[in-house]
């Protein structure tokens, strides 16, 4: 059953248009959202075995933002890439997709009318990291949820090597039996309910639907298996080195990921940039906190609240 999102009326306010656009070798699917003339364009990168949906609860607290959300290769509506689905061929199609989209032509719409700010949330963090390494033309930088540390060491490497040991199983299957088992209604609850920190019950539930609906809108196994693979492989502090404009990290105070120790780390190797701690929320900031995540989003840009004149 479909639950009705408790930003929906917030997110039908806002115009949104949809594109397809070949990138990097690969059909990609985007969509556009707000005024195209806006004062400032977002691109946000989505994290592993999401799509575009899972920030779009930020969106529609952005209605005066223009925000570009491409679905990642091999991800909802758009194809793989001719390649392996590593963290630098994914970063390669952002570069390639950043700079198609905001240079303005009859296939991608009107050019960027003022800053080009890049979002990255989770694995987008890692993918848009490691595009500024590879040449990603951006004014400004938004990390949600960052990675920021390596995924198999400390005391969460065991549980990463394990779930690396379940992808490797499920890619080696016949389609049809990895894909019930990376689709497992009984693993995708688990990793929504370890995921949720919201005490409001019906938030919960609409957030296990969406992760029902969405998190198994893949291309193949082995494509997601790809991904999980480059997903753990790398951190958003291996590529500090080239975070080289104003760059805002929004984390979680109870994320399951990133301690605070890691982030803090990372806000001290990024000079410069802005951390906003969020309390009472885990790695789901897009879908429990969106509210808060944009005002963050909104003072780093120094744009007005919502409704108000500038």
């Amino acid at each position: 059953m479909t639950l009705a999102s408790p930003y929906a009326a917030e997110l039908a306010r806002i115009p949104v248009r949809v594109h397809e656009t070949e990138v990097a070798g690969a059909r990609t699917r985007w969509w556009e959202y707000g005024p195209e003339d806006a004062a400032h364009t977002i691109v946000a990168v989505h994290g592993y075995r999401g799509d575009h949906h899972g920030l779009e609860p930020v969106v529609a607290q952005l209605p005066d933002v223009r925000v570009i959300m491409p679905d990642l290769p091999a991800f909802g509506g758009s194809a793989p890439l001719p390649v392996a689905h590593t963290v630098e061929a994914y970063a390669d199609w952002l570069v390639a997709f950043v700079a198609a989209v905001t240079a303005g032509d009859a296939a991608t719409g009107p050019a960027a009318t003022g800053p080009v700010v890049v979002l990255g949330h989770s694995f987008g963090s890692i993918v848009v990291a490691a595009a500024l390494e590879r040449g990603l033309t951006a004014d400004r930088v938004i990390l949600v949820n960052p990675i920021a540390a390596p995924a198999l060491a400390g005391p969460k490497g065991l549980l990463s090597r394990l779930t690396l040991g379940y992808y490797r199983v499920a890619g080696a299957l016949p389609t049809r039996a990895g894909d019930a088992l990376l689709g497992s209604p009984v693993i995708v609850r688990f990793m929504s309910v370890a995921m949720a920190k919201t005490k409001d019950r019906e938030l919960r539930r609409w957030i296990h639907a969406e992760h029902d609906r969405y998190f198994s809108d893949y291309a193949t196994p082995t494509t997601v298996v790809e991904g999980f693979e480059a997903s753990i492989s790398d951190h958003v502090h291996a590529h500090v080195a080239a975070f080289a404009v104003p760059t805002l990290l929004i984390g979680a105070a109870e994320d399951q990921i990133t301690s605070q120790r890691d982030l803090r780390a990372l806000h001290d190797a990024i000079p410069g940039s802005e951390l906003v701690v969020l309390d009472g929320v885990g790695h789901l900031i897009h879908y429990e906190k969106p509210g808060e995540a944009a005002a963050a989003i909104r003072a780093f840009l120094g744009a007005p609240a919502a409704g108000t004149d500038a």
